[in-house]
């Protein structure tokens, strides 16, 4: 269905493929978008606010709150789950609700939030104009979002806290006869596809990089059963590690100049707007 908005482009279905103009990202036929009019090329409808056009220039870049998305989606939950229970038990829904839990659907959002903020907020402790930071980005086109992107001299990181229970390890399978299988486990848990959810960001994120920029993925733990020795490791060119072993990665020295992670974060921070 097509629709205005308020700027008066129009937000439809497309009939032909088309590309992003403010992401550049490929816009299949009957994909969502918005077409706008004044320069015939049509925008993820993430960008619904995106109505200038390349001639007006870059503005101040957001680079966003750690845990805003995951936050929000605690607080919608929790007050759904509120209004739902004092509507069906109007006398005693208050006592319900202090002697209930919420389910772990909804509080894991909290969890996650948790987990972001803290690592967003010592990442912007360490910001300067070698390391330069973005929180919570939404990916073009999807309802997924990046937890945290930081662009320096050794590059682009693409970093996913987890407040996990239990002790990460790498178990391997195979490798000699049988091919090689990695598997992340979290005490007893299978968790590869953390593994496999960040490796798609770092190939979103590599798609709007220059060639010669490295974009490494990280999973960071950040409240694990790590032990005192070593711990750290790599699975499928992802780091798995804790905060402490992040930061100092990310503070190294690197091939790239103050240009260039000025240059880069700009384009990252147009391309992957705040959640």
């Amino acid at each position: 269905m097509e629709r205005e908005t308020p700027a008066g482009d129009k937000r439809m279905r497309l009939r032909y493929d088309g590309v992003c103009r403010v992401c550049e990202t490929a816009l299949p036929a009957q994909t969502e978008a918005i077409y706008e009019r004044s320069s015939k090329t049509v925008r993820c409808p993430t960008h619904e606010a995106a109505v200038a056009g390349p001639a007006a220039g870059p503005g101040p870049i957001d680079i966003g709150v750690p845990g805003a998305s995951a936050r929000r989606e605690f607080e919608r939950r929790k007050a759904s789950r509120e209004k739902r229970i004092r509507a069906r038990n109007p006398r005693i829904g208050g006592l319900i609700l202090a002697l209930s839990d919420a389910p772990q659907s909804t509080t894991s959002w909290e969890t996650g939030a948790v987990g972001e903020e803290r690592v967003g907020q010592r990442l912007n402790e360490l910001a300067n104009d070698d390391l330069r930071v973005l929180h919570d980005r939404r990916v073009p086109g999807s309802r997924a979002n990046i937890d945290h992107v930081v662009v320096t001299g050794n590059g682009v990181f693409v970093i996913d806290p987890k407040r996990y229970q239990g002790r990460p390890r790498l178990q391997v399978e195979g490798g000699l006869i049988r091919p090689r299988v990695e598997r992340l486990m979290v005490g007893s848990r299978n968790c590869s596809k953390l593994v496999d959810g960040v490796l798609k960001q770092v190939a979103l994120v590599e798609s709007l990089v220059s060639e010669d920029v490295p974009v490494r993925g990280v999973l960071c733990f950040v409240e694990a059963d790590w032990p005192l020795f070593g711990g750290a490791f790599a699975t499928q060119g992802v780091d798995v590690l804790w905060p402490r072993k992040l930061y100092p990665l990310l503070e190294a020295a690197g091939p790239l100049d103050t240009g260039s992670v000025r240059e880069t974060h700009e384009r990252l921070a147009r391309a992957l707007p705040p959640a």
